[in-house]
């Protein structure tokens, strides 16, 4: 027996915790063991067995720890760069919860994502490797329109798997034993994150594993989870429940330096194809609109991927006060946005001697709170300012709008007010009924109409020549806007690639797009061209 020094630990002690370790180990190598048996089906290993990689088997003993035979970790957040292996992990973690060796009886496993078809992104994986394996394949029942899977025999005999999207109302009944957040960083809110992590609280061993890329909203839950992690990876808090895996490159460091890379793509060079990457580098280095999307989704960076079209700075060096009693008699044009069911309705008009810019936007009553949840900003509190009116019901009655356009005409007398024709047909119908006549133009949203209004916009930013009165509507669907750029490069806005709303914008590019039509006496320009005139 070897002598044993002053202050030494009792062999008691030591043998008991290399015990433990040994356990640890041992389920951690069951767990090892299971997903090396299941076969990739996609990819350049398709057909083959599944081998983890250093790095991925230090991830999944870090995740099976255990004190007391009960598994220690039960939140891990895995983020990384995409393309390394994100999805093949957890599917493999989420079979061997559902029917491998960490499932346990009626179970209940989920992936959950920020829509349906990333939601089924992890269930279509889990699928594959099932019906690559006839015997795996024999023991499950596979419901592929509702994303569910079911064991019928063997172990995890009554457990079921389930791909949810962003519905949070589905997770309040939920009782789950395992649980993927698939690229948590995409998700709006986190009412779902927070009610699929509560409802473990009657599991005994349950684990929640977050895989995602950042997020570059610091108030995201995404990011406050990365936050907590550091702390805990760096020993700040101490916290044993939460096992942190971060691969993100400094924002601080060189982008092009391939050595950069490596800290964010811990499989590069082998799945991870570094020739891909090389090529992207290249494309963003000559293209500035693609860098953030190299340093958000190839370096794991917290920015974001789409480019700003008008910087914060610049458009707040353009607020100052817009007296609307001074600007009365002044010559104005319009610009109106009829907002779909989902879209606000605006409009703007664009005094272009002073610079002035106003805008107003209407939005259903009863959809006023419930937006303010979804799109994250208060309009409850902007209609109290003024920024913002309400219509009764819960579609903007078009009626209402049609009173208000006859009001503010009658007092600013805009030369036109252009439009675009989407919705249009209706309120022309309500115009005529009410008797009110406006100076409506058809105004085009492709590039030959919006791309010389989106430069005029541009260059009164640019030389402060423009005064929009620090309205935060405005603002905000100012920095939701994300050009589309053509060859030529001409820009216009597009809604659909929009970070939120941008239609209050919409209507004042067009009001600053009306200023170039032609609107002098004698036969108005709108009869000329056939066009209604109201």
């Amino acid at each position: 027996m070897g002598l044993r020094g002053p202050g030494a630990k009792p062999l008691k002690s030591v043998r008991a915790k290399r015990a433990s370790w040994q356990r640890s180990r041992g389920r951690a190598n069951r767990v090892i063991a299971f997903i090396e048996s299941l076969k990739l089906t996609s990819g350049t290993h398709a057909g083959k067995r599944f081998r983890l990689r250093p790095w991925q088997k230090k991830i999944v003993r870090s995740i099976y720890r255990l004190k007391r035979g009960r598994r220690v970790v039960r939140t891990a957040l895995i983020t990384m760069a995409r393309k390394n292996g994100k999805t093949q992990i957890a599917s493999g973690l989420g079979l061997c919860h559902l029917l491998g060796p960490e499932a346990e009886p009626r179970g209940e496993v989920y992936s959950a994502a920020s829509d349906r078809n990333q939601a089924a992104r992890v269930f279509r994986e889990m699928e594959a490797m099932i019906l690559a394996d006839p015997i795996v394949a024999a023991r499950v029942n596979i419901q592929r329109f509702q994303k569910k899977i079911e064991v019928m025999i063997g172990q995890g005999s009554g457990s079921i798997y389930e791909a949810l999207s962003s519905d949070a109302r589905k997770a309040h009944s939920l009782s789950p034993s395992f649980v993927v957040c698939d690229e948590l960083s995409q998700w709006v809110g986190r009412a779902l994150y927070d009610n699929l992590v509560t409802g473990t609280g009657a599991r005994r061993d349950p684990l929640v594993v977050v895989i995602s890329t950042m997020s570059n909203d610091p108030n995201h839950v995404m990011s406050e989870l990365v936050g907590y992690g550091e702390q805990v990876r760096d020993r700040v808090v101490k916290d044993a429940s939460c096992a942190p895996f971060i691969f993100a490159a400094p924002t601080e460091a060189d982008p092009w330096d391939e050595r950069v890379w490596r800290l964010a793509n811990p499989a590069l060079g082998d799945f991870r194809s570094l020739d891909e990457m090389r090529v992207f580098a290249q494309r963003a280095k000559l293209l500035p609109s693609l860098e953030a999307v190299f340093r958000n989704l190839y370096l794991n960076q917290a920015v974001d991927r789409q480019e700003a079209w008008i910087t914060a700075d610049s458009w707040n060096a353009c607020g100052g006060r817009v007296d609307l009693e001074a600007l009365v008699g002044e010559e104005c044009f319009g610009g109106l946005d009829l907002g779909s069911v989902r879209d606000l309705t605006a409009f703007a008009l664009f005094w272009p001697e002073s610079g002035a810019l106003a805008a107003w936007a209407w939005c259903p009553e009863e959809q006023i709170q419930g937006r303010s949840e979804s799109d994250r900003v208060p309009y409850a509190l902007w209609r109290k300012q003024g920024y913002i009116e309400t219509t009764p019901g819960k579609a903007t009655d078009k009626r209402a709008v049609a009173l208000r356009l006859a009001e503010l005409y009658a007092r600013f007398r805009p030369a036109a007010i252009a439009f675009d024709r989407w919705g249009m047909p209706e309120l022309n119908r309500i115009l005529s009924e009410e008797g009110i006549d406006l100076p409506l133009v058809e105004f085009g949203q492709g590039f030959k109409s919006m791309a010389p209004a989106m430069k005029t916009f541009e260059e009164r930013v640019l030389n402060e020549r423009l005064v929009h009165g620090d309205n935060p509507l405005l603002t905000w669907a100012v920095s939701n806007v994300v050009p589309d750029i053509d060859a030529a490069g001409n820009s216009k806005p597009n809604k659909e690639r929009a970070r939120e709303r941008i239609d209050p914008v919409v209507a004042a590019i067009m009001a600053i797009g009306a200023t170039t039509l032609d609107v002098s006496s004698g036969p108005s320009v709108y009869e000329r061209r056939g066009l209604l005139v109201l």
